[in-house]
């Protein structure tokens, strides 16, 4: 699922795991993510480049991962109820978590990230 791409990669740019990045920009690329929409993803509310049902994603992605600052917002889980599933909602959540213990292990762990990506798909919309 492309989505889980930008979600992880969103994630991990918040936590600053450099394995995670490295990790989930050339799994985005493989999957035919644009290059451009992943150098924009941190400043996607300004963009774009990215769905609503995206936006959601992303909105409740920074939510869970800056939960002590943001307290999940009910704003937040709304735009998410809107554009998935409940069964979307549960899977959308726990992979967020799980990438968010990634990043945790990771960086306890001081995995150096890969130095290569692969070249991007570039009729990949």
């Amino acid at each position: 699922m492309p989505l889980l791409h930008l979600m992880a990669l969103r994630a991990s740019q918040i936590n600053a795991c450099a394995y995670c990045i490295q990790v989930h920009v050339a799994e985005a690329l493989k999957a035919g993510e644009t290059p451009l929409r992943l150098h924009m993803l941190p400043a996607w509310r300004e963009s774009p480049l990215y769905s609503e049902r995206e936006r959601a994603a992303l909105a409740w992605t920074e939510a869970l991962t800056l939960v002590a600052e943001t307290g999940a917002p009910d704003a937040d889980w709304a735009l998410v109820e809107a554009a998935f599933t409940e069964d979307e909602r549960a899977f959308l959540t726990l992979s967020i978590a799980t990438i968010n213990l990634w990043n945790r292990v990771q960086i306890g762990f001081r995995a150096a990230h890969g130095m290569t990506l692969p070249e991007a798909q570039t009729h990949a919309a």
